[in-house]
């Protein structure tokens, strides 16, 4: 019995370090605020028409890159959920756009993407690591995550935003 108290201890005290340094790593500055004509939107990496949805449904932003390995574990879980809600994904760094394309089509992958070749993008919403996760909803950042995040975790992120 007392090796129940301490692996709970554990994995409380797990939980506790992995969301902190979690919100520490995420990107902090989110410009949403400064989005007021399409061309703006376009140079923060988000699409209008994603802004417009979330009115409807949260929309998941994904900063990933090619050469992130975390990121072509989480890359698949975030093809899966952008069957289910709008998703819009800014590959940082990551080459043309036709290299990007090429790496998308070579692992399944059809989810939108913006190009951030410079990591302007990136740096302007103070993002640190790849891969790196906001849900909007409302226009509104509700959540904000980096790391390797499976899918059930990504479902019932963008599902905990809806309500």
């Amino acid at each position: 019995m007392k090796w129940i108290k301490t692996l709970v201890s554990y994995v409380l005290i797990f939980a506790i370090i992995y969301t902190v340094v979690n919100y520490w790593r995420a990107p902090t500055s989110v410009p949403l605020s400064q989005v007021s004509t399409l061309e703006t939107s376009t140079k923060l990496g988000i699409s209008p028409a994603v802004l417009q949805q979330s009115h409807r449904s949260p929309v998941l932003i994904y900063f990933w890159a090619t050469w992130c390995g975390v990121c072509s574990i989480t890359s698949g879980n975030v093809q899966a959920i952008s069957q289910t809600y709008p998703v819009q994904t800014i590959a940082i760094q990551s080459g043309t756009a036709d290299e990007v394309h090429q790496f998308m089509k070579n692992h399944g992958y059809d989810f939108a993407v913006a190009h951030d070749m410079d990591g302007r993008i990136f740096d302007a919403w103070q993002g640190q690591v790849t891969p790196s996760f906001i849900i909007i909803k409302d226009r509104q950042v509700v959540q904000r995550f980096t790391g390797i995040t499976p899918l059930w975790s990504l479902h019932a992120r963008l599902w905990w935003a809806m309500i």
